[in-house]
């Protein structure tokens, strides 16, 4: 499969794909298509996959599409302003925010991730499940604003706000720490914990969550 990605602030991937060859994706993602793109719609391993997929913020089912008389192509837009990136998972296992799943090649798993610590869960803004991919070839993550990866070595740490984490490699762990000093948390305007992130392994920073871009063109309604 050769893909490319173009586009901005919306973006577009578009893969190519040779005769036979198949691309899952997350539901409604298709954009446009060549004619010759079979689509199956399946539950993608049974009930207790379906059922993964919905608690990592997917949809229950899948849609598989199938080129079929020659090469095909299909497109999967942006459903957010913000970035699209193309991940290997077969060199390390990747753990991304919920609902980033947009599609991939055959031969990646997707399969629910559990935060293991409750302080990350309930304040760390990423969740008490995420999602986690393994295999070999590339997934397809959307994330939301512009993104700046870092490489961490073993044991180096790097402090985010709360939602700003959209992806890492699976050998990183996460920590929730309180800000410090009680004028820090009411009048800082950080909140009150930040996001510890440690390697070894690679992460992907969002720059606007769409809970940050919620809160930042809300307007309260004058009663």
């Amino acid at each position: 499969m050769r893909y490319e990605i173009k586009g901005t602030p919306l973006p577009v991937v578009i893969c190519y794909l040779d005769n036979g060859e198949s691309l899952k994706t997350e539901k409604g993602a298709m954009s446009w298509m060549t004619p010759n793109l079979q689509m199956s719609t399946n539950a993608g391993g049974g009930v207790g996959k379906m059922f993964s997929r919905a608690l990592s913020g997917e949809s229950m089912f899948q849609n598989v599409y199938t080129s079929q008389g020659g090469d095909g192509m299909l497109a999967m837009a942006s459903s957010f302003p913000g970035e699209i990136k193309a991940i290997d998972v077969a060199q390390m296992p990747i753990v991304a925010q919920k609902s980033a799943f947009l599609g991939s090649e055959m031969s990646v798993n997707m399969e629910m991730f559990f935060q293991k610590k409750l302080g990350a869960g309930f304040f760390g803004g990423e969740g008490f499940i995420m999602q986690r991919f393994t295999g070999t070839g590339i997934v397809f993550l959307e994330f939301d604003g512009s993104i700046v990866d870092y490489q961490l070595a073993a044991g180096q740490s790097i402090m985010v706000d709360t939602g700003i984490l959209a992806a890492m490699e699976a050998s990183c762990s996460i920590e929730i720490e309180r800000v410090q000093g009680v004028k820090n948390m009411l009048f800082g305007g950080e909140g009150l914990f930040n996001t510890r992130i440690t390697g070894p392994g690679h992460i992907w920073l969002q720059t606007m969550p769409k809970s940050k871009l919620a809160s930042a063109i809300y307007v309260p309604t004058a009663k």
